[in-house]
Formats: C-alpha cells, structure tokens, sequence
C-alpha cells in the first residue's frame, strides 16, 4: 500500500513538474491509463493552485528580483508569449500549457499578465483534462512502438 501511494505520489509531482512525464512515469510503475490521467491533472492542478494562490506572486517577484532581472525583456521567446496572449488570452496560455510550457511555466506566464487567479484556475484545470487522456494515449502507442522495434530486432 505504501509503495502504491509513493508512486502515486511520483506521478503527480513528475506531472506539475512537467506534464509528459506523468505517463512515462506512470507506465514505469504499470498504471492503467485512467489511474495516470486522474494523477496528471491533480499534479498540474496542485501545481497551477499552489502558484497561482499562494506563492505565485512572491515566487515570480522572486524570480524578477534574481534570474530575470538581467534578461532580455524581448526574447523570441516572450514575443511568441505575449503574441498567444494577444490573440487568444488565458484560453490559448491554458491550452499551451500542458504541451509547450509546463504547469510552472503557464501559471507564471498568467500570473505575469494579471490574470484572475479563479479564471487561471479553472482554464487549465480544463487544459489538463482535454490534454492528459491525449498526452497517456500518445505515449501509449509511442511505447508499444518502442517494444515491438525492439522484439522484431531479436
């Protein structure tokens, strides 16, 4: 039992970290498919609802104050940022996230714009879940690729 929670526990810290390593991870200690979905979205929503309510203003003043405080403001980077923001706002932020920025990174780029924390919250609370069944099923098949290379080699 203790072991089961600890991976459980693995898979959700692996997808606030950064969400596509939820389903290797997940595949590693041999989860079904739903148990690894359920564990994405709870590990990026602890994520986006740790930073987005408690820390996300002191850790991103942190951050201005220390690691960007000699960076380029326009970055290739942050012109590709702030052009989603343009054209589609929270909603595209939110539907990126999982895919090109990671949990951390999405909530601090919606924290960075102001952002209500409520709206933050709930738009990639939707995010992970149209993305973590996409993101285990492509995994899925990229592994079972994997596995059948590998037993036609030998």
């Amino acid at each position: 039992m203790f072991e089961k929670i600890t991976h459980y526990i693995i898979v959700i810290l692996s997808s606030g970290f950064k969400f596509a390593l939820g389903p290797v991870m997940g595949k590693v200690f041999a989860m079904s498919n739903l148990e690894i979905i359920i564990l994405m979205i709870i590990g990026m929503m602890l994520t986006v609802t740790l930073l987005t309510t408690l820390v996300g203003d002191l850790f991103y003043g942190f951050l201005k104050r220390t690691l960007f405080r000699n960076r380029k403001i326009f970055s290739p980077k942050t012109r590709n940022i702030v052009r989603v923001w343009n054209k589609r706002g929270l909603i595209g932020i939110a539907f990126l996230t999982p895919v090109l920025f990671s949990p951390v990174g999405g909530a601090l780029i919606a924290i960075s714009f102001g952002e209500d924390k409520k709206k933050i919250i709930l738009y990639m609370f939707l995010s992970a879940c149209i993305w973590a069944p996409i993101t285990v099923l492509f995994m899925d098949q990229l592994i079972h690729l994997a596995v059948s290379v590998i037993h036609h080699k030998q």
